[in-house]
């Protein structure tokens, strides 16, 4: 049997790593999944809402680090994180997406010399400026498995030197996710708690630095959604980092909490379920997520991606995303197009992103953990 860490510690790491623990768990025999929850975003306890909607686990393991800068948040888990694996050492370590626990555990793995497989291996935005992106380089490097989620990442490893042999095209695991909970999804029907009908609002989410560190960049972004909730409701759940952010440059003018439709409307944060039927339902998404570039490209919203790069161009080439940046003018007249009707932005999602690529992850480490 083999011992596997799945390594989870930031909001998308909890919807990636649950659709390969239900896989994984189909072979008692063959895998015994161990969920290590480092705290980076959430302990287990505020984060216990996703872990319940999504059918993962309790945690084995919950290193609690807490928040930090990206060298003491990332040197804290190593730390733990290595205690762990020398007390009950794993056979595989699974790492998801670029946070900082994606990171801080593969460079354990590596030192340790415990094999290592990176979900959404080869994602590139080529900005050397994003942690994120220095986190996917680094995991890709002393990645054995090195799974990724369409072609274009493939071509990505392999132009960085990363052996054939390594790389595994298997789809998208957030998809997965997203397909496994459809019903659930459907049933709740969030936007009525907010006198919302559907499609007929769009969802925002803001809470990247390069947004939110800056008040002039934040404020060329509000300026446009200024314009745009003139035309249609735009409802926010607001991360904690980019609430106290609008405290401290004092833009609470643009917001309201209370149902004024000339103003953003902010709302607590929300759980996965709630936040997907916001999201099916939308008319328009505007955001600086990754992940949120492929659940619309699926669901075949147009999202307007407030950032100057992607590192899933997959979404721009082939499907309903538009980069946008924080450019005032281009956000106001992307977003009028899409609610005139004058877009031709349409989803066109691989093949592969199919709600199985759990099943194919799961099917590689049978055939090379059992050699």
């Amino acid at each position: 049997m083999k011992r596997i860490f799945l390594v989870s510690g930031a909001r998308p790491n909890f919807m990636k790593i649950a659709p390969i623990i239900r896989e994984l768990e189909k072979y008692p025999e063959k895998f015994e999944p161990i969920v290590v929850h480092t705290g980076q975003h959430y302990n287990y306890e505020m984060s216990k809402i996703f872990f319940e909607e999504l059918n993962i686990p309790k945690p084995n393991i919950s290193l609690g680090v807490g928040s930090g800068s990206h060298g003491e948040q990332t040197g804290k888990i190593m730390i733990e994180f290595e205690k762990v694996c020398l007390e009950k050492p794993p056979d595989l370590i699974i790492v998801v997406g670029d946070v900082n626990s994606t990171l801080a555990a593969a460079l354990v793995a590596v030192k340790l010399h415990i094999q290592l497989a990176h979900i959404e291996a080869g994602l590139r935005s080529f900005d050397r400026r994003m942690p994120e992106e220095i986190n996917r380089i680094l995991a890709d490097v002393v990645s054995d498995f090195l799974f990724t989620t369409c072609e274009d990442a493939n071509l990505n490893l392999k132009r960085e030197g990363i052996p054939k042999d390594k790389i595994f095209l298997v789809g998208d695991v957030m998809i997965d996710t997203l397909f496994a909970n459809q019903e659930k999804i459907d049933s709740v029907q969030k936007y009525k708690d907010f006198g919302l009908d559907s499609k007929k609002y769009a969802l925002l989410t803001l809470h990247r630095a390069e947004n939110v560190a800056t008040k002039n960049i934040m404020k060329n972004i509000l300026e446009a959604l200024n314009e745009i909730v003139k035309e249609i409701p735009i409802i926010f759940p607001i991360h904690p980092g980019t609430l106290k952010q609008i405290k401290k440059f004092s833009l609470s003018d643009y917001f309201c909490d209370n149902n004024n439709p000339k103003k953003i409307r902010l709302i607590e944060p929300l759980g996965y379920i709630e936040f997907q039927s916001l999201l099916k339902n939308s008319k328009l998404v505007l955001s600086d997520s990754g992940g949120l570039q492929e659940e619309t490209n699926v669901l075949n919203i147009p999202c307007l991606t407030l950032r100057e790069n992607t590192e899933r161009p997959i979404t721009l080439t082939k499907g309903s995303n538009i980069l946008v940046g924080s450019n005032t003018k281009m956000i106001i007249d992307e977003a009028h197009k899409i609610l005139n009707g004058k877009s031709d932005k349409k989803a066109n999602y691989p093949t592969l992103w199919d709600g199985k690529a759990s099943e194919r992850i799961v099917k590689v480490l049978r055939e090379k953990l059992f050699k």
